[in-house]
């Protein structure tokens, strides 16, 4: 946990240069070795001891909430950079991108080792999917929100203060407004099934 939070500070750095060293790669590389280190752990714990009590939809979720919780903040710490930049000659941006796709294959790996854990056994039934919808219609909601606010604020700010506002800029801001959506509802489907736990205890 201690080798996780270091490495996402050191991600969250950005491109500071230490020693030679690329600060945020080396935190990019380590973020994905301790996600490695849980894939491993994942994978060799006896069964029952990771299932117990918790249905594999909240398993999901919680990883779902932290992995876009970090690709979430990587982004935003590094919006920057596509202000500075444009399409043609985008280096950095390059590497904020190639960042984010190698904690998506993390995510992405780390979600099929889980769920084959439940190969053969019931993953979703009613108060799954209800659940599912519930975190989805909060999703959207947070979604339209940043989107309304999004043009409320070009449309009614004036020209001379939207220099920042490029058409890259613009596609990018997008895109982190879709994770923001995103994260909303994963982070609402792990509430609503703690909560929906603590009700049945």
């Amino acid at each position: 946990m201690l080798l996780a939070g270091v490495a996402l500070w050191m991600l969250l750095a950005g491109r500071t240069t230490r020693l030679g060293i690329d600060i945020g790669m080396l935190g990019s590389v380590l973020l994905i070795g301790t996600a490695w280190l849980a894939l491993y752990t994942v994978s060799t714990m006896p069964r029952g001891e990771l299932e117990q009590g918790i249905a594999p939809g909240e398993w999901q979720a919680w990883i779902g909430t932290v992995f876009m919780c970090v690709a979430t903040l990587y982004f935003l710490s590094n919006l920057h950079v596509f202000g500075s930049e444009s399409i043609p000659h985008a280096p950095h941006s390059r590497v904020v991108v190639r960042n984010l796709v190698v904690l998506l294959i993390a995510w992405t790996v780390l979600s099929r080792v889980l769920a084959a854990r439940w190969n053969g056994l019931v993953q979703s039934d009613e108060r799954d999917r209800g659940i599912e919808a519930r975190a989805a219609g909060w999703g959207r909601a947070a979604l339209l929100s940043a989107v309304v606010a999004l043009a409320v604020t070009l449309g009614l700010s004036p020209v001379e203060r939207l220099d920042w506002a490029t058409h890259f800029m613009i596609a990018n801001l997008l895109i982190l407004l879709l994770m923001c959506g995103w994260l909303v509802e994963y982070a609402a489907t792990a509430v609503l099934y703690w909560h929906d736990r603590r009700g049945a205890a």
